[in-house]
């Protein structure tokens, strides 16, 4: 488990000064104090959620999610102010710094220009121009570019040097045109120039390595792609990046399209002319104007168009990067924030054909009553013998719901579940059979956690166990796997860990703190994401809890080993104690605030507390936003905000791809949200596209404004392809499927460019190959992210996902106790 997100380091000298801060907040839209009391509390050891929930009153009221981007925006500013520094540092010792460098480097707002401005002081290999200058020769190139009349080579024979390998007047001008090239190679506000104007007229081309057409299929749309890198879509960028990298695909930067001949020459002309421009000389007939225009061509081509490649070769992936990131972090919400199926006894299916299909119980606080295995497919086919123990077990346990996991087998062990059902006609409650998602299944089951949580169980049946509780609590289990074993990202092995391990932590813990977590049932992973707790911590806690028993009230968490007061400032309000001796301990009010509460019911007696204006409660300690929370948390005690839980129906008879029809209209579970569109599970063990073109009538930038992951949708089959294994899906059903390989004729008015589509450019696949009904290959195979157990293979959805019908009953929520408790103290209505 990795330790919780720590605030950005401060630079070494000081702390960001009001220019930073109000930089951030000119980003974010708030005031400079806001930002300044926010950075204030990150270096005093709060954490995000702490600060969100409980010091509205210092920040003005920032959300968590403006705080994250604070924090990480806080991050870049420091590491720049310190890599600043270095610079400074450098260049003085080297004794250049000048008053005008020194107000540049000040004036760098970002690493990139930092570094275009460091780069000619940089300590490097000795260069071509580095030699030349020490052979003398570069009084030879600033004569030839300041005095064009000059011949060229008498000028050249002047400064021939044998000492230093300098025999010719050939020799002499090779000299002069490395220390030109490289004076525009290194000049900052050139490469910002040409930079700007190649990011958005230039051209990213892939080609298809030769003899990699077979092996390379995932990459088929890219054999022949070009379009401008301004825009490009994040998948489409690290698709390419990733075809480069296995060997498939050839990429390269042209100044314009390279099928057009005429436009590339003209590009190409007028970037060798601004750097013409910039060595001030132009072809006039004078003697040295033809080598000069030569000189500048060669610095565009060999050193000012490589440098540029590689900065926006960059500059993409790191757009590409954030999105994916941005993407991964929202689906990774989704899914822990999935609805709870509650407190409910589960039988847990994992299914299997040879090794069988391991079975695990546990009731409605999650503990393991039984296990087994069965075996009742091929080759064994003990059907008959694995219903007579799985009767047997629903029987004995009470069972509510059976969870069984999507990987192989799992429709063969859906219908052994209904048949399940079917022979309990005399249960006061039939079971509710779903299909859940087992990413990360298989982590969990190996890892020293479930060892520790599952002692002496065979690792087969840990994840029987992992599937059943996942049902129940979706939050509580997941967060004891690796985030990105959840395998709801997209090229997430292709993006910096670090970054990525950030903002999914970032995540996890924010979803956690809004839950809330119940201090005497929950797991060492789960409390180790309660804000100021962390690994160290929640281990002291468990060992407290099963050394002195549950926790009677929140304050004897002080006696806690190493659990001072601030980490009881930071965990205290997340913790909650049902049933204990302090009914406010049940929810979400900060202990600091009990008084206040108090105040509150006393002054509600019998009518409710949203009845009541939070100003007449305001003091000192307390301002407007604290006291509304507090009146919004006794109107309905220890709310969940999870929504209430739904499942999708799959339809009767539709059991793999082959059975799925243009035209059908099915009920499915969204299992994963990319920047081209949304996967959806209809039930067939592969994952439909409904592809962003096809998500609504109206122009959509972001899937997430329309679909989420586990969410249950209605969607219609455009096509079904099971030879690829590709099943193309539109929630307008109204649209109907046209011939393969063009987009669904709709009648909604909403219709927009699919995302590959390039203005001015041909070649983009998508609008070469049409919308939704190509369910791309490049972005699908290459860059899905689409997860079995492991985060590969069948795109996996948020717990839940599918398989019954109807709602099931929401679980009482555990504010009951709590709201009871007032009852009975007095304190409540």
């Amino acid at each position: 488990m990795t330790q919780q997100p720590q605030a950005p380091s401060k630079p070494a000298a000081q702390q960001p000064d009001d220019a930073i801060y109000a930089q951030i907040a000119e980003e974010l839209g708030v005031k400079p104090w806001q930002v300044k009391a926010a950075v204030d509390l990150l270096d005093g050891g709060s954490t995000v959620p702490f600060i969100a929930r409980y010091r509205k009153e210092a920040t003005g009221t920032l959300d968590d999610g403006q705080l994250r981007d604070l924090e990480e925006r806080l991050r870049y500013l420091r590491e720049l102010a310190d890599r600043r520094r270095a610079v400074l540092e450098a260049i003085e010792a080297q004794g250049q710094l000048t008053p005008e460098l020194k107000k540049a480097i000040l004036a760098a707002d970002t690493k990139s220009r930092l570094e275009d401005i460091y780069l000619p002081f940089k300590s490097k290999r000795r260069t071509k121009a580095q030699i030349a200058r020490e052979a003398g020769l570069e009084p030879l190139a600033d004569a030839l570019v300041k005095r064009p009349e000059l011949d060229p080579e008498r000028e050249a024979a002047k400064y021939l040097n044998p000492e230093h390998a300098i025999g010719d007047a050939a020799g002499a001008l090779a000299g002069a045109r490395a220390i030109l090239v490289e004076r525009v190679a290194q000049d900052p506000d050139l490469a910002a120039t040409l930079r700007e104007r190649l990011w958005t007229q230039g051209r990213m081309v892939s080609r298809v390595k030769k003899g990699k057409e077979a092996d390379g299929q995932k990459f088929a749309d890219y054999f022949d792609f070009t379009q401008a890198p301004a825009g490009m879509p994040s998948h489409r960028v690290l698709a390419l990046l990733r075809g480069e990298k296995d060997g498939v695909l050839e990429l390269d930067l042209a100044e314009a399209d390279p099928a057009d001949d005429d436009a590339l020459a003209a590009s190409r002309a007028r970037y060798e002319s601004a750097v013409a421009r910039f060595l001030g000389v132009a072809h006039r007939g004078r003697p040295a104007d033809a080598w000069l225009m030569q000189t500048a061509q060669v610095a565009w081509k060999s050193r000012v168009l490589a440098r540029l490649t590689a900065d926006l070769r960059g500059r993409m992936f790191a757009a590409a990067e954030d999105e994916a990131v941005r993407v991964f972090a929202a689906n990774l919400r989704d899914v822990l924030l999935a609805a709870p199926a509650g407190n409910r006894p589960t039988l847990g299916l994992d299914p299997g054909l040879r090794t069988g299909v391991k079975v695990a119980v546990v009731d409605g606080t999650g503990k393991v009553v039984a296990t087994d295995t069965v075996y009742p497919h091929a080759p064994a086919r003990k059907w008959d013998e694995a219903l007579a123990s799985l009767v047997k077990l629903a029987r004995q346990h009470a069972v509510e719901l059976v969870a069984i996991g999507n990987g192989t087998a799992s429709r063969e062990t859906d219908k052994l579940a209904a048949e399940l059902i079917k022979l309990l006609p005399d249960v006061d409650r039939k079971p509710q059979k779903l299909v859940v998602s087992e990413a990360g299944a298989s982590v969990y089951s190996a890892s020293a956690l479930a060892a520790a949580e599952l002692p002496g169980m065979d690792v087969s049946l840990r994840g029987a166990v992992s599937i059943a509780r996942r049902l129940q609590d979706p939050l509580a289990e997941l967060v004891k796997i690796d985030p990105k074993s959840i395998g709801v990202g997209q090229y997430q092995h292709d993006v910096t860990a670090s970054k990525l391990d950030r903002s999914l932590d970032a995540v996890v813990e924010d979803c956690v703190n809004a839950v809330g977590v119940d201090v005497n049932t929950a797991s060492p992973a789960l409390l180790s994401r309660v804000a100021g707790v962390g690994p160290l911590l929640s281990e002291n806690i468990v060992a407290y809890r099963n050394e002195n028993g549950p926790f009677g009230k929140r304050s004897d968490l002080k006696k806690v080993p190493r659990l001072g007061a601030k980490a009881f400032e930071q965990c205290a309000g997340f913790l909650r104690i049902t049933g204990g001796a302090e009914p406010l301990d049940a929810s979400s009010v900060h202990p600091e605030s009990y008084a206040v509460a108090r105040k509150i019911l006393v002054a509600a007696g019998t009518a409710p507390a949203s009845s009541l204006d939070p100003r007449d409660f305001v003091d000192d300690a307390f301002g407007l936003p604290t006291v509304t929370d507090i009146l919004a948390e006794l109107d309905k005690p220890g709310r969940d905000p999870r929504p209430a839980f739904t499942t999708a129906a799959f339809s009767e008879g539709i059991e793999k791809i082959s059975d799925l029809k243009p035209g059908m209209v099915l009920e499915g579970t969204v299992t994963n949200v990319a920047a081209f569109g949304a996967f959806v599970d209809v039930g067939v063990h592969q994952d439909g596209l409904v592809h962003v073109s096809a998500l609504s009538n109206r122009f959509v930038s972001d899937p997430r404004e329309v679909v989420k992951s586990g969410q249950v949708v209605r969607v219609k089959v455009l096509e079904a392809d099971p030879d690829r294994k590709r099943i193309s899906l539109t929630l307008r059903l109204d649209d109907e499927p046209g011939p393969r390989g063009q987009a669904p004729r709709g009648t909604g008015a909403g219709g927009q460019r699919p995302t590959g589509s390039s203005a001015g450019s041909a070649k983009a696949p998508d609008s070469r190959r049409g919308g939704p009904a190509a369910a791309k290959q490049g972005e699908r195979t290459a860059g899905g992210g689409q997860g079995g157990r492991n985060g590969g293979g069948r795109n996996p959805g948020a717990a839940g996902g599918s398989g019954g019908r109807g709602s099931a009953p929401q679980a009482a929520p555990a504010n009951t106790a709590m709201a009871e408790a007032l009852r009975r103290a007095g304190l409540g209505k």
